[in-house]
């Protein structure tokens, strides 16, 4: 009396849900991360572009300040020389 084990069958139609089911959540998890892929590109670019106008206010505020001392020696020389 040997009994032979045998594995428990699918039914065709559940076997085929299973694959249908785990290629749409694979399609998905795909297209999510080439969203989330996209904005975080969107997001490098607008950080260069934000580094980039930070450094030229900077450049901006020195030379602003570079101006403003020019001006004073200017107007400190006109008001040594006024009679």
């Amino acid at each position: 009396m040997t009994e032979e084990y045998t594995a428990p069958m699918l039914h065709p139609k559940l076997a085929l849900a299973l694959v249908a089911t785990l290629m749409v959540q694979t399609i998905t998890a795909l297209l999510w991360a080439g969203a989330a892929s996209e904005r975080l590109g969107q997001l490098e670019r607008r950080a260069d572009i934000i580094g980039e106008l930070i450094e030229r206010t900077a450049r901006l505020e020195a030379q602003g300040k570079y101006m403003r001392e020019t001006l004073e020696r200017i107007e400190r020389k006109i008001d040594e020389n006024a009679p």
